[in-house]
């Protein structure tokens, strides 16, 4: 006869970390047997992949070279392998070595095409674009794209430094006159670019200091100007904006250089267009006398913002995050339908666990699809728009696995909000509903100016559809002006912010789903 205190029986989903496992296993193999949620999770991922290379096959760019149609023209990449707007007149001489320049900067003009009142008759005003610039800069050669330092005073932005073209440091503000003129110098030290500032030639202000990649021994050093276009942006429904030619046009004396210069000044129009007669379109120029450089210029020295991106072709990924909503709302509202749920919270009377299991595996599957979807289209996509003809601003490959990652979490964060809601309606419909107002709805609300992009900026802040930033590639500028709208691909807060946000909705959904199933009859 046994004297020993008997062991109550426990269910081996009630212990420990043990039983989570074993209840993820039966989740998993509940989600697995259910041919529908299979075929679901795939045709979320195939139909992102069928829509996004429909849309890139589908897309055919031609530029016109007068009568003439030509392959529109690839950007040219910066140091970084970025895409970059390369296109300002210089003035240089050679520089071997160390070395420096150094000017005043006595005015800065220009003037803008405004749309035309009458028929037939220009509308050009005066007028400085707020990131026309004029300086001096030290440019490893003449091809676009080539490592540069500069120091510049800007339309409205004060002295700046820049260099390879994302990196922008702020100097003083204020603008020039000949009664306020600004000096400016730049002086090269090895690989190191320093950049100064001064009101009277005397006391000298550092700006910055820069080390562009791939500086030869040899490069060239000198004066520019460049101006945008002149940028506008309604706030209206459909948000549209319009660019018009602008140009600037700088003064510049007591031009002094150091070190070991050779030739004379030359004169090179960086990425001037040429029309089909041969004359270059808008061109620069420069006028010289008695020491006094007048510099006129047109484009920019900056990233490039505006064309197809990587993330084009994952358009279709709206319609995939369709189909994963209702394979996740349906995940857990279907042992409702079918009085199964019971049976399930006897097997794990801690029913808290339930509903976590059902969303680890729902977002598990739905990062899946993610994941292929995105790993297939990032890729592939990109190659197909450049095959018909539409150039593809290029990104790193840390940023490509990066969207593909983003990708991915969008689906996951989103098949677990989902489920949550099903697990608090637990009804199909109502989960479904809820799930696409949250995330769907003002997605596409923004994406096609459907609203002013004011209102559609805030809607993807504090909605979950700002998790769509994830997909976002090419970063804003600062020093860029640009329309900056969702319907243009931009989106107001950083990938991962974005992410945070629909975490931040799905994280407390299924804290109250699992709060619910504790406290109410299954």
């Amino acid at each position: 006869m046994s004297t020993g205190t008997a062991t109550p029986y426990r269910s081996p989903l009630r212990t420990g970390r043990g039983g989570f496992v074993r209840l993820l296993r039966a989740e998993w193999t509940k989600f697995r047997t259910v041919r529908g949620w299979v075929l679901g999770t795939g045709a979320a991922a195939l139909v992102t992949v069928l829509l996004g290379l429909l849309l890139a096959s589908g897309n055919r760019s031609v530029c016109g070279n007068g009568v003439t149609e030509i392959p529109c023209p690839v950007p040219p990449t910066g140091p970084g392998g970025e895409a970059v707007d390369d296109k300002f007149y210089f003035v240089y001489r050679q520089l071997t070595g160390d070395g420096s320049v150094t000017v005043r900067v006595t005015s800065m003009t220009g003037q803008i095409r405004l749309p035309d009142e009458t028929p037939g008759v220009r509308n050009v005003v005066p007028g400085v674009v707020p990131w026309a610039k004029a300086g001096v800069v030290v440019k490893a050669g003449g091809e676009q794209g080539s490592p540069y330092a500069a120091v510049m005073v800007t339309g409205e932005h004060g002295v700046r430094m820049q260099h390879d073209f994302t990196h922008d440091t702020a100097g003083r503000p204020g603008g020039v006159s000949r009664e306020s003129p600004r000096w400016l110098r730049l002086t090269r030290t090895g690989d190191t670019l320093t950049g100064y500032e001064s009101a009277d030639g005397v006391k000298w202000t550092a700006v910055g200091t820069a080390r562009p990649a791939r500086l030869p021994d040899t490069v060239r050093i000198g004066m520019f100007a460049a101006s945008p276009g002149h940028l506008t942006v309604s706030d209206g429904f459909g948000s549209p904006s319009a660019e018009r030619f602008a140009e600037v046009t700088a003064v510049f004396d007591r031009v002094a250089l150091e070190g070991a210069v050779t030739g004379g000044w030359n004169r090179h129009d960086v990425g001037v267009t040429v029309g089909p007669d041969g004359a270059p379109h808008h061109p620069g120029g420069l006028v010289e006398s008695g020491g006094t450089f007048t510099v006129t210029g047109v484009g920019d020295i900056a990233p490039l913002t505006e064309g197809a991106r990587i993330e084009t072709p994952l358009t279709g990924a709206v319609i995939g995050l369709i189909i994963v909503i209702v394979v996740a709302a349906t995940f857990a509202t279907a042992e409702y339908r079918r009085g199964m749920i019971r049976t399930t919270l006897l097997a794990s009377p801690r029913r808290g666990r339930v509903p976590a299991a059902k969303a680890v595996v729902a977002g598990a599957a739905a990062f899946a699809a993610g994941l292929a979807a995105a790993g297939i289209l990032v890729p592939l996509g990109p190659r197909i728009l450049r095959g018909g003809g539409t150039p593809v601003l290029p990104v790193s490959t840390l940023t490509e696995l990066r969207v593909v990652a983003g990708c991915a979490a969008l689906f996951a964060a989103t098949a677990v909000l989902a489920l949550a809601l099903g697990v608090l309606f637990r009804r199909g419909v109502a989960a479904v509903t809820a799930a696409v107002v949250l995330i769907v709805v003002p997605y596409v609300l923004a994406a096609t100016a459907a609203l002013p992009a004011g209102a559609a900026q805030w809607l993807l802040r504090l909605t979950p559809a700002a998790a769509f930033s994830a997909l976002q590639s090419i970063p804003r500028y600062p020093q860029v002006l640009g329309d900056y709208a969702p319907a243009s691909g931009y989106y107001p807060l950083a990938p991962w912010a974005g992410l945070a946000v629909l975490c931040g909705y799905a994280a407390p959904a299924l804290g109250l789903a699992v709060r619910a199933l504790n406290r109410r009859d299954a």
